[in-house]
């Protein structure tokens, strides 16, 4: 049984991450939130009360002030999942960098550089 509510989290993962980032991309007004910001992964609790948000900031002015831009609207943000997906709790979120991409580009610098020599 436990396999079922898995799969139902990932669906609710899953379903957050799209729904959030066209919330990010279309409908969040904060100032502070410059660049292309995509939510790289989703992860709510089973008890559906919090969610942890992945992002990945690319060319922000400045990605802390972006990060806490998406910070500040939380609320909104939460109120707009609400709104787009129907369940009994819609959980808190909180915002993290998700530098693994950044993390990929280095690492494939360095292999091109090796590749060169």
């Amino acid at each position: 049984m436990p396999n079922k509510n898995n799969n139902r989290l990932g669906r609710i993962d899953e379903e957050f991450k799209k729904e959030m980032s066209n919330i990010i991309s279309y409908d969040l007004k904060e100032p502070k939130v410059t660049g292309l910001v995509s939510v790289t992964r989703v992860k709510v609790t089973p008890d559906l009360r919090y969610a942890k948000v992945w992002v990945s900031i690319l060319n922000a002015k400045d990605t802390g002030e972006t990060l806490e831009g998406l910070k500040k609207s939380a609320g909104f943000i939460r109120t707009e999942l609400a709104k787009r997906i129907n369940l009994r709790y819609t959980p808190e979120l909180s915002f993290v960098i998700d530098d693994s991409l950044e993390y990929g580009a280095k690492i494939d610098n360095i292999l091109k550089d090796i590749i060169k020599d």
